[in-house]
């Protein structure tokens, strides 16, 4: 049924344009490989009722074994409610285990377990796979220009929490506990 109140205005026939002012190729072809670039790991989630915040939390607890609760709540942007679930399956399905902060008793550690490495590898490898055969036969310049780019995307006092290449973030590093 259509809206036929005055408020609903009248419909807009035309599609936007650069002549708005937007970048649209780019923001089509980071919506398009976005789309690529989760659907290989999407359909190895699904296997296990898992989605995307699983993905990211096992990847980060993966890539920073011992990250806390408080520094993945702070690289994920998201509440704790949210993480709780999330967690709570990875660590019911033993995929990440949580321990006890070595220095205080209230911080909560996560680490992955053998399990949970082996499937944010199979998670990764299809996504590695797209990254260089996108690449192709590019050089260090290009891959070095594509990297910078994507770091200029996120937002610059959040870019401390990259270090592309190493297993650290945020200028700390883990894994020596």
């Amino acid at each position: 049924m259509t809206d036929r109140s005055p408020a609903a205005g009248k419909p807009i026939r035309t599609a936007m344009s650069v002549e708005d002012g937007i970048d649209f190729a780019i923001i089509e072809l980071l919506f398009f490989a976005y789309r690529d670039f989760t659907s290989d790991p999407d359909q190895i989630l699904a296997d296990y009722g898992f989605g995307r915040a699983h993905h990211r939390v096992l990847h980060f607890v993966n890539r920073r074994p011992g990250l806390t609760v408080a520094e993945l709540l702070d690289v994920l942007k998201i509440t704790k409610q949210s993480l709780a679930r999330v967690l709570k399956q990875l660590i019911d399905t033993d995929h990440v285990v949580q321990l006890q902060g070595p220095r205080d008793r209230r911080q909560r550690e996560l680490y992955p377990t053998a399990k949970g490495r082996a499937l944010a590898l199979a998670l990764a490898r299809p996504q590695s796979r797209r990254i260089h055969a996108a690449l192709g036969g590019s050089g260090v310049t290009e891959r070095t220009l594509v990297e910078r780019f994507l770091e200029a995307m996120v937002n610059p006092e959040l870019r401390a929490q990259i270090d592309v290449g190493s297993a650290k973030m945020s200028g700390k590093s883990h894994g020596e506990h």
